[in-house]
């Protein structure tokens, strides 16, 4: 059984943004009726492999009006903005990776005033699980990639943090415990991660 979140020492703690800062209702299952794609498919991967430029054209305008109907309507989970100020004071340095596009994602950071200024998006670097974002991250601040903590919500998160040989931390909810088990801590709200990391 995995071990809850302990005190441990990070340099840099990065988050992913839908379903881990911010509660946004992105119904990816609409997006795919709309666009008749199979049930559970990657967007972005099935994005990329449409045949031409027109079907590609429509699909993008499909997912673009869905993801900013989302920013628009997203809240904060309780306790990030206490959590980042926590990191702040303590010195910790923060980021956001996230496959949303730079749009919706601008959207949300300055509609909820979330007070982190490097955020890389699915138009900045390979998309997750590609460690490429993590990588960056890490280089920007000069920090050893074991200091560096990601914090999502999915397997995608999960794995983008192996991948790039940080270590990961799960935000559980009531559909993702089955990712417990790879990752490298789990927490239940962000008071815990406040306090893990004060």
């Amino acid at each position: 059984m995995l071990t809850p979140f302990l005190r441990a020492k990070f340099d840099v703690v990065a988050f992913d943004l839908d379903g881990t800062l911010v509660d946004s209702p992105l119904n990816l299952a609409a997006i795919r009726q709309e666009l008749g794609w199979q049930d559970g498919c990657d967007l972005l991967q099935s994005l990329a492999m449409l045949p031409d430029d027109a079907s590609r054209q429509h699909a993008a305008e499909v997912i673009y009006r869905h993801e900013m109907q989302a920013a628009e309507n997203s809240t904060l989970f309780p306790g990030v903005l206490d959590c980042l100020l926590q990191l702040q004071q303590s010195g910790i340095a923060t980021a956001i990776l996230t496959r949303n596009m730079r749009a919706a994602t601008e959207l949300m950071i300055d509609k909820l005033g979330i007070p982190i200024s490097l955020v890389l998006t699915r138009e900045d670097c390979a998309a997750k699980p590609d460690p490429e974002g993590l990588q960056r991250i890490a280089t920007h601040y000069q920090a050893a990639m074991h200091r560096l903590l990601y914090v999502g919500d999915f397997h995608f998160d999960l794995s983008t943090a192996a991948n790039a040989g940080a270590q990961s931390c799960l935000l559980l909810n009531a559909s993702n415990q089955q990712y417990a088990v790879n990752a490298d801590w789990v927490m239940q709200d962000y008071a815990q991660l406040s306090r893990a990391l004060r």
